[in-house]
């Protein structure tokens, strides 16, 4: 019996890449799937595409139930109808993976408004959109029926573009940072009915390549070994985990995920500090101490490529 047997999934933006091998592998794991995708470009323009029943129909072929749907995770009406969808057609919810996401990478000076509201609408208000519903859903079932215990599963998806920061995505990286905080404080909220957690993947997807050309070559390398490391489908296994029952007491945890390697986060930390003896600082005592004491010593920040180095020769 697989890991996931019975329950029920939504996944968003789970045409290609990661949604999608996040899709099979729960097939794989008995999981029935609302398969949700816009199928259009990777920044969320051009001729939509019926791509959600093509990866419903690899599903099904695992001897799973599975569904398409093309509604945007911006709308929060369509977002509720998603929920209300997966519980007409398997008969209850227990699982929602937000994955939906475009680019629309512009450095700040010369990023439009568009291309901004574009962008923190997909993610973060499509992750907001899908998660107050989803959690609404979870809270009356588990008020209704406490035999369920922590039954829902969350997992939010976030990036190292906001986590550490990248150039030219202001937009995208604030998003993906907001969803990282957003988890915390909406695992606090629903920890009496279901998990929630996020996953900080780093793979080869339209958005890592067709998306950021200049990063095809490096997605595309293999390690010493002829490991596949940004091969997406070494991120579903994790998802599959955080959406199982075995994931019960795992709450609000970060995790990046990349190769054969897993990484827990632990966000914003108190590096030091410095006092003034029950004095309020002056600028120019803090001019004097705050390069000297506070920041001294400090490490350097870890970047984007640090975590991609370490795995592959650059």
């Amino acid at each position: 019996m697989g890991m996931l047997e019975g329950k029920v999934a939504i996944i968003t933006g789970a045409g290609r890449g990661l949604g999608r091998e996040e899709a099979l592998l729960m097939a794989k794991e008995g999981c029935n799937l609302v398969i949700n995708d816009l199928g259009a470009g990777f920044d969320g323009t051009g001729a939509p595409t019926k791509i959600a029943d093509q990866v419903a129909e690899e599903c099904r072929k695992l001897g799973v139930k599975a569904v398409g749907n093309y509604d945007s995770v911006t709308d929060f009406n369509k977002a509720k109808a998603m929920i209300d969808q997966a519980v007409s057609e398997f008969g209850k919810l227990d699982i929602l993976v937000n994955n939906a996401g475009i680019l629309r990478d512009r450095m700040i000076f010369n990023m439009s408004e568009a291309e901004f509201d574009s962008v923190i609408a997909v993610h973060m208000k499509g992750t907001f959109n899908m998660t107050r519903h989803a959690t609404a859903y979870f809270r009356e079932q588990g008020k209704t029926n406490p035999d369920l215990g922590v039954f829902g599963r969350i997992i939010n998806t976030a990036s190292d573009a906001g986590l550490l920061g990248n150039m030219g995505q202001s937009n995208y990286g604030a998003a993906k940072a907001g969803i990282a905080a957003f988890t915390n404080i909406v695992s606090m909220e629903l920890k009496k009915y279901a998990t929630v957690n996020c996953i900080v993947p780093v793979a080869r997807t339209r958005l890592t390549t067709d998306a950021t050309p200049k990063m095809a070559a490096t997605m595309s390398k293999l390690d010493e070994k002829g490991f596949d490391v940004f091969e997406p489908g070494n991120v579903a296994p994790l998802v599959v985990f955080l959406a199982s029952d075995e994931a019960v007491k795992i709450n609000g945890e970060v995790f990046r995920v990349v190769g054969d390697r897993v990484f827990s986060l632990n966000g914003w930390t108190t590096y030091k500090q410095i006092n003034n003896n029950g004095e309020r600082f002056t600028p120019q005592i803090l001019a004097e101490r705050v390069k000297s004491e506070l920041l001294k010593g400090k490490p350097r920040k870890e970047t984007l490529m640090d975590s991609i180095a370490s795995l592959i020769k650059m």
